[in-house]
């Protein structure tokens, strides 16, 4: 059975702020470590990203595969795993909770990751905390350097 590793980080921006890097999948490659290209290949009524492709390369996880993206609150995005080479499930979510009255952000990142390989669940937890806290600080940096967007 697939665990799932979470950790958060606070962030000098608004949630909108925050979500808005986080919803600009064309730039991904730019702030993220793991991916390399994401595509968005289908969109939900509000243009929102519903299915994008992503090419991943986290050390002991290198994979190209397909999320599916749901967006059920303002604060929240959800994704699960619509097809993948090497993987067995990626599930995970960012949400976002304002802080210091809105100025600031605080994003939990929760991720659970299961391959079709045999691999040591200790390996697992390792990479999916590599991929969270790269992507975590990748957030930090990019949504506080101001060149989002």
């Amino acid at each position: 059975m697939a665990e799932h590793t979470s950790s958060s980080i606070t962030i000098e921006a608004t949630p909108a702020e925050v979500m808005a890097v986080i919803a600009d999948f064309d730039r991904y490659s730019e702030w993220t470590g793991e991916v390399k290209q994401a595509e968005v290949l289908e969109r939900d009524e509000e243009g929102r990203a519903s299915k994008v492709r992503l090419v991943l390369d986290a050390g002991a996880i290198k994979d190209d595969h397909t999320l599916n993206y749901s967006w059920p609150r303002a604060n929240v995005v959800q994704w699960s795993l619509d097809k993948s080479q090497m993987l067995r499930q990626l599930d995970g979510s960012y949400s976002l909770e304002p802080a210091e009255g809105g100025k600031h952000t605080k994003v939990t990142y929760q991720l659970t990751v299961d391959v079709k390989i045999p691999m040591l669940g200790m390996i697992k937890r390792k990479a999916e905390k590599v991929i969270i806290d790269r992507a975590l600080d990748g957030l930090k940096k990019r949504v506080e350097s101001g060149t989002a967007s």
